[in-house]
């Protein structure tokens, strides 16, 4: 009877184990599942905390959002953020997953001197892409780096999507090339931006005289030619 009743307890330990591996592989599974879910749909209606007021902070250099920097993600922010996600051509959900996030330049990782995610030196690549085609590698540069300087100066916004996207400021944005994948040799001229080469000379505006009728354009001061391009102050 000892042997038996041994045998009974061994299975019985060995049962709760199983199940207690089980419970725990499938808590385990759970648990991931929610945090992948959660950092997938990032901030949304309700969310509170320093991601929300980067959002708000954005939104407002971009003219979406004019309410108080609170970190609270309510109506307006929602609003706010959907109004930007139909402009872009996003998801109109009001949540700012990924996608949202990602358009706003708001990313964690980073690139150059650490100030610029990676999300922001590929759209400033695009923009070099789209601005200078045909350009030498100098006057590629020289369009990113107008964009930074603009980033620095007072008058325009104070991030890289907030200058790019400002209304009116560049053309190329609503340009039929924009969803071009931008060149190894744009990606390579807006690192060099970011990193410091300034072949304009603290130039905030450019043109082509040759394209450009405007008179105000006309009459800033030029600092420099390079190819097509008068760089202004």
């Amino acid at each position: 009877m000892a042997r038996t009743f041994s045998l009974h307890q061994k299975s019985r330990r060995i049962l709760a184990l199983v199940l207690a591996l089980v419970f725990v592989t499938a808590a385990g599974g759970a648990y991931y599942a929610q945090s992948r879910q959660t950092a997938e749909v990032l901030s949304k209606m309700g969310s509170r905390g320093e991601e929300v007021r980067q959002i708000q902070r954005k939104l407002t250099s971009l003219g979406y959002f004019s309410s108080a920097i609170d970190g609270i993600y309510g109506t307006r922010t929602q609003t706010a953020v959907r109004n930007f996600q139909r402009d872009r051509g996003l998801a109109v959900d009001g949540i700012a997953g990924p996608k949202t996030l990602s358009a706003l330049g708001i990313s964690s990782g980073s690139s150059g001197s650490g100030q610029y995610s990676s999300n922001d030196v590929y759209l400033l690549a695009k923009v070099v892409a789209a601005e200078a085609r045909g350009e030498s590698y100098t006057g590629q540069v020289a369009v990113g780096a107008v964009v930074l300087n603009r980033v620095s100066h007072a008058s325009f916004p104070d991030s890289i999507p907030g200058v790019v996207y400002q209304s009116g400021a560049f053309t190329c944005v609503t340009d039929s090339n924009w969803g071009v994948e931008p060149t190894a040799e744009a990606k390579k001229a807006a690192r060099d931006a970011i990193n410091g080469w300034d072949p304009t000379g603290g130039a905030i505006y450019y043109y082509n005289p040759k394209k450009t009728s405007n008179a105000w354009m006309h009459s800033r001061p030029v600092i420099v030619t390079i190819g097509s391009h008068r760089f202004c102050k």
